[in-house]
């Protein structure tokens, strides 16, 4: 149970989710029309969206932390400052990207219809997998190396560089993924209201704290590898049903022909998917679907099977925030126990 919990969670959720779907009212929404998603599948979307990306901040940042303990533990507090700062930047993005929208004209159908490819291209970025397992370990890499190169700092004012220096790590950790989650849910918002957007944003961070809160006050190893896989998953579903809006606003703002198809599609899935019986919306999401799944088959041939074939080392992704060999194991984590153990054998 306590290895497996992340995939009764997941399970639970796609359940709820599955509930809620059916029992969706209503026949399936005119693809030309205005408003046509449910309300629980927006604040399903804006939370799967923010928890997403709160992982990422989360390993990213026990990543950076996990080596400052005993002397150097008081280096944490800038760091936190740094993330905090990140989160307040990444609320005043909020505001900013909805004050220059509304000087673009916020209800019209060509700023929404752009707004829609921008984050969709995003959003494909970001699930692309092979690009993804680079990017990723790249950037917890990067922020160590910057982490060492602070603290390694010599001269007169060394404390009060390595301070602002870890201040701006934080800031930088967390704004980057803040700045994403702002620009995927600018077309939401623009779409079904500020409101039913900040009901998911609030959901997701409620999930984010309560694993940040596991990880950084209970200092509990969790599954981040599976709990990211999950969530990958989850958003793959998001970007069918962001592709399918983003069609459906472009042949609203004239940009697409719109040719219809005779298939009966049930209301619920126009409700929860954006799926309608258009040529243009379902080769687009079929695309997508292709994109992430091709690129998911090609990840792993590049980086497990070619290797095996020519009998070299297969790449692989850490499962877990990434540590530095010579630093102090984490209280309560394995390595830690092993540590204890290994200590207690020799004495």
């Amino acid at each position: 149970m306590r290895r497996q919990w992340p995939l009764y969670l997941g399970g639970l959720l796609i359940a709820l989710l599955a509930w809620s779907a059916f029992d969706a009212h209503g026949g399936t929404p005119e693809p030309t029309s205005g408003e046509h998603l449910s309300h629980g599948a927006v604040v399903f979307d804006s939370a799967l969206l923010v928890f997403r990306e709160g992982l990422e901040t989360i390993l990213v940042l026990a990543a950076v932390t996990a080596s400052m303990v005993g002397a150097t533990r008081a280096y944490r507090r800038p760091i936190a400052l740094g993330a905090g700062a990140g989160f307040l930047a990444s609320v005043a993005t909020w505001f900013l990207a909805a004050w220059v929208l509304g000087q673009l004209g916020a209800g019209g159908l060509a700023v929404q219809a752009a707004t829609g490819l921008l984050a969709v291209i995003v959003l494909l970025v970001v699930m692309n997998w092979f690009f993804h397992k680079v990017y990723w370990t790249g950037w917890i890499q990067n922020r160590n190396k910057h982490k060492r190169a602070i603290l390694s700092r010599d001269g007169i004012d060394r404390r009060r560089a390595t301070i602002w220096g870890l201040v701006l790590l934080g800031v930088t950790s967390v704004y980057r993924e803040g700045f994403e989650v702002v620009l995927f849910l600018q077309n939401l918002r623009l779409s079904y209201g500020a409101g039913t957007v900040l009901e998911g944003v609030a959901l997701g961070l409620a999930l984010t704290a309560s694993v940040g809160g596991v990880t950084f006050f209970a200092h509990r190893h969790l599954p981040y590898k599976r709990m990211l896989v999950l969530t990958g998953v989850m958003l793959g579903v998001v970007l069918i049903v962001m592709v399918g809006e983003s069609v459906q606003e472009m042949q609203l703002a004239g940009w697409l022909p719109e040719t219809s198809v005779a298939l009966s599609i049930p209301g619920w899935v126009g409700l929860w998917f954006a799926i309608f019986p258009t040529v243009e919306g379902l080769v687009a999401q079929v695309l997508a679907a292709a994109l992430v799944l091709g690129s998911y088959f090609g990840a792993e041939y590049w980086r497990v099977k070619r290797p095996q074939r020519r009998a070299e080392v297969p790449a692989a992704r850490a499962a877990g925030p990434v540590l530095d060999p010579s630093a102090p194991p984490i209280a309560g984590t394995p390595r830690a126990q092993r540590s204890i153990k290994a200590e207690t054998t020799a004495s």
